[in-house]
């Protein structure tokens, strides 16, 4: 595995899931995924060896389980796999409004362009990157 070698949580989370096609089979498992066949038609352009390597690192990372299955290995996140969720929304609103052709997540209610932000659950509020002071980044 490639490292940044520096120690920001950033840096250092990029080390587990900065490969590319990563996160696009973290994004498969959150959909619903589980067979190998099925994470590989929802990112159609990744090698099956290519695919094999990620679960891989993903499993030596921690962010997902491979279990026996009835037809064959199942692959699952685990609690630290969920908590990637967070991060694919932010990439996903920001790929929406950045990116040629692509649009934000949508309300299905709706149809809203749907929006993240900040919350503290200890306060049971959002808190707005323009409240300086109230928001600390690491």
């Amino acid at each position: 595995m490639k490292s940044y070698g520096q120690f920001c949580s950033i840096a250092r989370a990029l080390d587990l899931l900065g490969e590319r096609w990563t996160l696009l089979v973290v994004r498969e498992l959150l959909c619903g995924s589980r067979r190998f066949g099925e994470i590989q038609r929802g990112i159609p352009r990744i090698s099956r060896t290519m695919l094999s390597a990620r679960l891989r690192e993903l499993t030596d990372a921690g962010a997902i389980e491979s279990r026996d299955g009835a037809a064959g290995p199942e692959y699952e996140l685990t609690a630290a796999g969920h908590e990637l969720a967070d991060a694919l929304r932010l990439l996903a609103e920001w790929g929406g409004r950045h990116s040629p052709g692509a649009e934000a997540p949508r309300h299905a209610v709706c149809g809203a362009p749907l929006e993240t932000r900040w919350y503290c659950p200890s306060c049971e509020r959002t808190v707005g990157d323009d409240e300086e002071g109230e928001l600390h980044r690491v």
